[in-house]
This record gives C-alpha cells, sequence and structure tokens, in this order.
C-alpha cells in the first residue's frame, strides 16, 4: 500500500500498437436478450445535458428472498444516437456512497462523440444513496463544526472523538435495523445485474473510479458471464478490504501533502510562504496547532482545516485555492479565507451526510474491522509518527466500524480468469487509491491491462484532460482494443505521462487560463468523485 514505484518501463506511451481484444459489437447484438422489467424513461433533461432522461428500477433487500421486500434505485441515462448500439454502459464515481445520477451525462459528453453515441450511458445511484429509496442519514450534521481536535494529545480528546463515533453507529443501528445487514459491496453488485435484466442487455459494460473499480469487480466475479467491456479507473487494493486499506491512504495521502508543500515553495513569488517545502509544510502544521486554539471564524479548527485541505489529496486542481488560503492566513491572519474554503472544500450538507452514512454502512458490513479500540490507537499513533497530514482524521472517520451494530461479511476475493480483458488506470502518486492497488487488481483479473499514468498524483484520471489516457478509454469502448502485453518487467501495459501541474492564479495571464476549477473537465470530474471514496 505504502511503496512508490520507480520508473516503468514505457510499453506504449502512445496508443500504436492496440490489439483487438473484445467482442465485436457485432457480437454483442447478436446476444439475446432479457425483456424482465423493463425501464420506462422519462425525460429530465437540465441545461448541460438535456437529453438526459431519468427511470428507476425496483430491486430486492434481500437478494436471497426476492420476493420479499423491494428497495427502489434512481437511474439517469443518455441514450445511444448511433446505428451501431454496443448496449448499456453502466458509469459509478465511487464512495461507496457517491451518487451516481450526474455522471451519465458528465461521461456522454466527455467521451468522444461517435464513441458515445454508440451507447446507452447509464448513472445510478446505489442502494441507500441519494434519490434512491429508502436513503440512509443515520445522524445528520454529524461533521458540522466544531468537532474536537482529530489529534487525541490528551484523554478527554480521546473520549470526546470516541463517544462521537460510537453515538454514530449507535444511531444507524437505532435507525435502520432492517437495512443495515443488506447495505455491502456483494448486494449492490447484485442490484447492478438487476439493472442490466432491466435494460434487456444480456451483457453490460461498465466503467468504475475508486470503489466503482471494486464494485465493478465484485459484479465481476459473480457474473463473469455477463461482463462484456469495463474499465476500472483508480483501484482499490482488493487484498485490504477495508482497514488495511485505510492504513495506507494515511502514509499517501500525508504524501501528496508534501507535495502540495513543494508545489507552494516552486511558487513562493505568488504565496511568499518560502521557497523551501519543509518551511513550507512547518507552515501549515502552525497554521493547524493556531487554529486548534482560536478557531477561524469560530468555525475552522483543527479537524476542520484537514478536512478543507484533504480535497487538495484527491486533485492538484485545488492547490492553488487552498494556498491562497493558506498564505492569506499565514501572512495577513485573514480567518475569512480559511473559512471560506472550508465552506467550498470541507463541509458536509444533507447530501454528505447521506453519502457518508452509506459509505459506513457499507465498509463495516464488507469486512471485519478491529474491535479491540487499543488496536485502532496503537495504529494511529503507530502510523501518525510518519504521516501526521491525516492519520487521525482518517481514524475517526473510519472508527464508527468498530462498533457496528452489525456482523461483518467476509471480502470477496475478486481474482477472475473468466472475463474479456479489463482496461486498468492507474496514477502512480494516487494517495486515495495508491498504486499498489492498481497492480494487484490487474493481477487478480487475468487478461487485463494497466495504463499508468506516471508521476500523476491525481484520483480519478481519465476523462480528465489528459489526451494519452483518454484515447486509450475511447479505443476500447470504440473497438474493443487493448495495450499489448507488458515486456521488460513492468507492471504496466502502456505508460501515459502526467497531466501538468496547475499554475497559480496570479501566473494565468489570459481569460481562458483564469477558468475556475469548477468549468475544468477536471474539476467537473473531481466534483463529482466526491472526496474520501
Amino acid at each position: 500500500m505504502t511503496k512508490r514505484p520507480g520508473i516503468l518501463v514505457a510499453v506504449g506511451a502512445t496508443v500504436a500498437g492496440l490489439v483487438t481484444a473484445t467482442p465485436s459489437p457485432a457480437a454483442a447484438d447478436a446476444e439475446p436478450r432479457t425483456a424482465t422489467a423493463p425501464l420506462r424513461w422519462t425525460d429530465c433533461g437540465t441545461e448541460a445535458h438535456p437529453r438526459l432522461q431519468c427511470a428507476t428500477v425496483r430491486t430486492p433487500l434481500d437478494h436471497d428472498d426476492p420476493s420479499g421486500r423491494h428497495i427502489t434505485l434512481a437511474l439517469s441515462r443518455i441514450p445511444h444516437t448511433a446505428k451501431t448500439f454496443q448496449g448499456p454502459l453502466l458509469v459509478n464515481p465511487g464512495g461507496p456512497g457517491g451518487s451516481g445520477l450526474p455522471m451519465a451525462g458528465f461521461v456522454a459528453s466527455s467521451l468522444p462523440r461517435a464513441v458515445a453515441a454508440q451507447y446507452d450511458v447509464i448513472g445510478f445511484d446505489p442502494r441507500g444513496v441519494g434519490r434512491s429509496r429508502p436513503a440512509l442519514n443515520c445522524l445528520p450534521g454529524f461533521f458540522d463544526p466544531l468537532r474536537p481536535d482529530s489529534v487525541p494529545h490528551a484523554p478527554g480528546v480521546e473520549e470526546a472523538n470516541r463517544n462521537r463515533t460510537v453515538s454514530f453507529a449507535k444511531a444507524c443501528g437505532e435507525k435502520y435495523p432492517d437495512l443495515l445487514p443488506h447495505m455491502d459491496t456483494v448486494s449492490a453488485a447484485k442490484d447492478l445485474d438487476v439493472i442490466r435484466r432491466a435494460t434487456g442487455a444480456h451483457r453490460l459494460n461498465y466503467f468504475g473510479y475508486s470503489y466503482g473499480t471494486y464494485l465493478g469487480a465484485v459484479y465481476a466475479k459473480l457474473f463473469p458471464e455477463r461482463v462484456r467491456r469495463m474499465a476500472l479507473d483508480s483501484s482499490v487494493d482488493p487484498e485490504g478490504v477495508w482497514y488495511e486499506d485505510n492504513i495506507g491512504q494515511n502514509y499517501a495521502f500525508d504524501a501528496r501533502h508534501k507535495a502540495f508543500a513543494a508545489w507552494v515553495a516552486k511558487h513562493d513569488s505568488a504565496y511568499g510562504l518560502g521557497g523551501d517545502p519543509a518551511r513550507v509544510e512547518r507552515a501549515w502544521y502552525t497554521m493547524r496547532r493556531a487554529v486548534a486554539e482560536h478557531p477561524a471564524g469560530g468555525k475552522v479548527g483543527a479537524s476542520e482545516l484537514e478536512d478543507t485541505f484533504l480535497p487538495g489529496g484527491y486533485y492538484n486542481g485545488y492547490w492553488p485555492h487552498l494556498a491562497e488560503a493558506f498564505a492569506a492566513y499565514v501572512k495577513d491572519r485573514e480567518e475569512n479565507a480559511l473559512v471560506k474554503a472550508y465552506e467550498k472544500f470541507g463541509a458536509l450538507d444533507a447530501e454528505g451526510d447521506n453519502g457518508y452514512s452509506v459509505y459506513t454502512a457499507v465498509q463495516c458490513r464488507d469486512a471485519s474491522w478491529p474491535r479491540e479500540w487499543n488496536t485502532w490507537r496503537n495504529d494511529g499513533w503507530r502510523v501518525q509518527a510518519k504521516a501526521p497530514f491525516s492519520t487521525w482524521n482518517n481514524t475517526w472517520y473510519n472508527a464508527p466500524c468498530a462498533d457496528w451494530p452489525v456482523e461483518p461479511l467476509r471480502p470477496v476475493r475478486v481474482s477472475n480468469k473468466s472475463l474479456p480483458p479489463v482496461l486498468l488506470f492507474q496514477a502512480t502518486d494516487d494517495a486515495a487509491t495508491p498504486y499498489q492497488g492498481g497492480v494487484t487488481m490487474h493481477r487478480r483479473l487475468r487478461g487485463s491491462r494497466l495504463v499508468v499514468e506516471q508521476g500523476g498524483g491525481n484520483h480519478g484520471i481519465t476523462l480528465s484532460d489528459n489526451d494519452c489516457l483518454d484515447t486509450y478509454l475511447a479505443d476500447y469502448l470504440a473497438k474493443g482494443t487493448v495495450p499489448r502485453g507488458r515486456t521488460g518487467g513492468s507492471e504496466a501495459d502502456a505508460v501515459c505521462a502526467k497531466s501538468p501541474d496547475p499554475t497559480p492564479a496570479a501566473d494565468r495571464a489570459t481569460k481562458a487560463a483564469r477558468a475556475t476549477v469548477a468549468e475544468t473537465r477536471g474539476g467537473v470530474l473531481h466534483r463529482l468523485l466526491g472526496f474520501r471514496g
């Protein structure tokens, strides 16, 4: 989880040399279709996506009892327009707990038009999420400021944080006793097959980011014969589900925070925090101590500050905005700058409360977590010594699993040798799903191909303004082509250069270059992917 690879052997830095490896569109079109419970699509277009359609589908709460209680999943679709129809392409942003409804419009508009036109691009809110019913919200306002300092320097601080997480687990159990036993990845994967049947397709195509890679891999394990094409971006390490994966994140996010400090130091002329990365990093921790004692604007304490800067570990497009707030506070004590940054990047609304409730419900149910708090405490301090940026913040984020009211399941072993070639994308310096997870997923899915963004640190790298990566994805979806197998001992089957780092706002010379993060495709994607997933 924590290893960083060296320079990879570039097996194919461009898309030359692709080979056809999955069934042709004609073969897919010829497959028999099931006509069970057809979907009723209605127009729900937006200004950005006027052709968007919406539907719902009913799925068993307990797939082992299909005649029992049913729940409802919300779906969105951009329908195909080309004569060549390659079937449904289900898209998922991760989480668990991320809403997938906006993903249909984003993916359909971000792929080359001729490729998107061949698919019904379908987004969905997984069980418990967003517009699916029922939707979970265990303890509204759980992340409202001010929270205790995440680092338990004193017994009272640890007790306050423990009481919070225990109360969250208790509230979930009391509010959703009938739902929690069925909030897990296997149930969500079986929901995907319900959606497939409702579309009338014999096989489905799937494109998932982050946790969505694990959801896709579990689906492929349960229904390998139903997979036509599958692209997975920023893979979860399937061997670390979920406690070990989170420990690996702590090291990786600390490294990414250091990369942020180095970027700020490189642009000292813009921010004035010093040209030495270590000095910049020290200034950040000095700021953290200051807001721990006197929260900025009465709203941003130490935990809220960590929440504010954590998104920078997911996407470096946020760095200029975070650096501006950082510099404004350190140099001029502009507390409002931190408050505005927190409200933009760190604060949770009702949608965030829902997402966190589903996140905990799924991860706590999916796999065993330590039940003895001493295990969490000892691991927290051990990792904190080397990776102080977000270790304890992440510990408390997951700590409800220590007291979860439902017994855990055993994780699915996602190894598979019965699939058409799966196409994987991974950045070498991704913090949320560290590089080794992509390598492990590559090994588990026999015949898969791994495309690496060398030196990239963002989480979610396709359809985010890297033409090299996007060409591999588009060719795979259009024709089923994948890179040739790796050579020279590298884990990568193809390598792309990383996307350029952002530039400070003061260095942007043209109006187009001054566009906000929200106006870039990468910014839109990372808002949809969210954080922690």
